[in-house]
């Protein structure tokens, strides 16, 4: 998680990547933590991540009290200001990564490989090891500086996944367009889920883009 607005998306690919066996290894920026406690209220604290975590993780997109429950004991939690963390190597096992939600300044760091702390630095891991790397991109207006960085992750293998809902799966809830992101966030990576209702055509003609 980098520091961008958009914590419920970082919260809704958790949950499914959870729900579909997987482990997570996490990292939570600093500037990530403030957003966190701006748009949930919740303090993420180092000795105490697995409780913020758990709370965080069972409230729904509006900040209610969800149903989802998880065993927590899948996740890995590393600090971002430790560069000797496992992720931080390319002999550290991982299937790939994802950067949910990303900051425009986030996205600049991996771009240029500045490996700054943590979360940059195990996506620099990730693409020199080819694997693969999702940046969920949220901001409005793209500069185009930033717009060149993200040619430039695209370039380096990255998919970039811009976090913008649609609207043709039939949303009636902000969690559905929060799972409608999230959805096409492990889509990228290969991750089964059943977050939305995919496009199946439609008879008769017509069309539609993405």
């Amino acid at each position: 998680m980098s520091g961008a607005s958009g914590t419920p998306y970082a919260a809704a690919v958790l949950r499914a990547l959870l729900d579909a066996g997987e482990s997570v290894d996490l990292v939570v920026s600093r500037a990530s933590r403030l957003t966190l406690l701006d748009e949930t209220g919740i303090s993420f604290r180092d000795a105490h991540w697995r409780d913020d975590l758990g709370e965080w993780l069972a409230r729904g997109a509006d900040g209610k009290p969800d149903a989802f429950r998880a065993d927590l004991d899948a996740v890995r939690y590393w600090n971002a200001g430790d560069l000797a963390a496992g992720p931080s190597s390319g002999s550290y096992p991982a299937k790939g990564m994802l950067i949910v939600p990303a900051s425009t300044a986030c996205v600049a760091g991996v771009a240029l490989g500045l490996s700054k702390d943590l979360l940059q630095r195990s996506a620099s891991v990730t693409l020199k090891e080819r694997r693969p790397l999702v940046v969920a991109v949220r901001e409005a207006p793209l500069s185009g500086q930033t717009l060149r960085h993200l040619v430039a992750l695209d370039d380096a293998g990255a998919s970039v996944v811009p976090a913008s809902p649609a609207f043709y799966a039939g949303a009636t809830h902000i969690q559905d367009l929060v799972d409608f992101v999230a959805g096409r966030v492990l889509d990228a990576v290969g991750v089964p889920h059943t977050l939305y209702r995919r496009w199946e055509g439609e008879l008769g003609g017509g069309s539609r883009n993405d």
